[in-house]
């Protein structure tokens, strides 16, 4: 009997390389729900090719392109509309396992609701542990569902731990967790250079092929402060034992220190279709389609520490993460509308910390009681993120 598989942000680059390792692997799984933001175009073409019983689109105009769409192909493929389509998709007796892929705070409802119905919760949307990381292992905890984390780093250190290890707990005997990062397409970039990345450069990774908005962060390296927050939600460690490791070759992933001094490391070539296919097989093992890993090729594995000068977003997500509450649902929301501000030029890449530090500075913060405050604090740093651009904007247009 195949295994029910949702893949919510379908056509995107996660969630591509996820149908890739699913097709892989047909006789064991069946792709059950593919659902998109707005790109009825692409989603059109997995249904035709994985004939899902249901897809869903937020869009309502694009959703109506897919109806035709499907209609014209002769096929069943049934449609659902508006993000609370999805909290109801996740649910659904067929589908056991749930890739949750969609980029932001627009995956969160989904994911909790994944997570609540007791399902194998595939967690590349990162924000959803950043945001609501308390929710989240509620939610784990009370239904018992298995939450296997995606993002490569937090991948790794799950491979690494031991077989006891659970969600928010952390696991014993170990000392500290080391999250590798590339560096980004900046590394080498002195800091008057970077403040003046363009767009283009920014989303120009050296190693990894990802969207827009994660490879802006991925250049800030706000992207690997918020992997430090959620390792402090997964693992249950606190922040002071999460180190940030600079690694350009991208292949080691991530290090777990025992208090034996033991170090763990998982290694790779950098490509998604590993730790998904380590998700999907658990405990088990799968072929991924990848290229496997000549450590002679790669010749030497570098690594060095952040320079904070140079990335002041890690230090905003540290002092997040420490603080707790609803701290990180404030910073992740800031991020949000400093970068898509910067990718629309709007914003200077100089300016994006200093936009984020403005609002963590103006945000109530407080307890995260529920859903209802995580999402009170997401609009309101989102507000004073818009003001803070607004601010920047007009700054930048006087000095022209």
């Amino acid at each position: 009997m195949t295994i029910g598989v949702a893949v919510l942000g379908s056509t995107g680059s996660v969630g591509v390389s996820t149908l890739e390792v699913l097709a892989l692997h047909s006789e064991r799984y069946r792709v059950a729900v593919l659902a998109a933001r707005s790109n009825a175009e692409g989603l059109l073409a997995q249904c035709q090719r994985f004939r899902p019983a249901w897809a869903a689109l937020e869009s309502p105009e694009a959703a109506l392109e897919l109806t035709r769409g499907l209609r014209a192909a002769g096929l069943a493929t049934r449609v659902a509309v508006g993000a609370d389509a999805l909290v109801e998709l996740v649910t659904l007796k067929e589908v056991s396992y749930v890739m949750a892929a969609i980029s932001g705070a627009a995956g969160l409802r989904s994911t909790l609701s994944a997570a609540a119905a007791g399902k194998r919760l595939l967690l590349a949307n990162k924000e959803s542990a950043v945001m609501a990381g308390a929710l989240l292992i509620r939610a784990v905890e009370s239904s018992g569902a298995e939450l296997v984390p995606i993002d490569s780093e937090h991948n790794a250190i799950f491979q690494c731990l031991p077989p006891s290890y659970r969600a928010g707990r952390r696991s014993e005997g170990v000392r500290r967790l080391m999250l590798t990062a590339s560096g980004g397409p900046f590394l080498n970039w002195s800091a008057q250079a970077v403040a003046c990345a363009t767009p283009a450069q920014a989303c120009a990774h050296p190693r990894w092929n990802m969207g827009r908005k994660i490879s802006v962060d991925s250049a800030t390296l706000m992207n690997k402060g918020l992997e430090l927050i959620e390792a402090t939600v997964l693992f249950g460690m606190p922040a002071c034992d999460v180190e940030i490791v600079v690694h350009p070759q991208s292949i080691v992933h991530s290090m777990v220190e025992y208090v034996d001094g033991s170090v763990l490391a998982q290694m790779a070539a950098p490509d998604m279709r590993v730790p998904i296919a380590q998700a999907l097989a658990s405990p088990q093992r799968m072929p991924a389609g990848v290229e496997f890993l000549d450590l002679v090729r790669a010749g030497r594995l570098d690594f060095q520490a952040p320079d904070p000068e140079r990335f002041p977003c890690l230090r905003l997500a540290r002092a997040s993460a420490e603080s707790g509450g609803l701290s990180c649902a404030s910073l992740n929301a800031a991020d949000e509308i400093a970068v898509q501000a910067f990718l629309d030029k709007r914003l200077n890449f100089g300016d994006i910390p200093a936009v984020i530090e403005r609002v963590m500075e103006r945000v109530q913060g407080g307890v995260m009681t529920g859903l209802d405050a995580v999402l009170a604090a997401d609009s309101e740093a989102r507000a004073l993120a818009r003001e803070a651009v607004a601010r920047c904007s007009a700054a930048q247009s006087v000095q022209a």
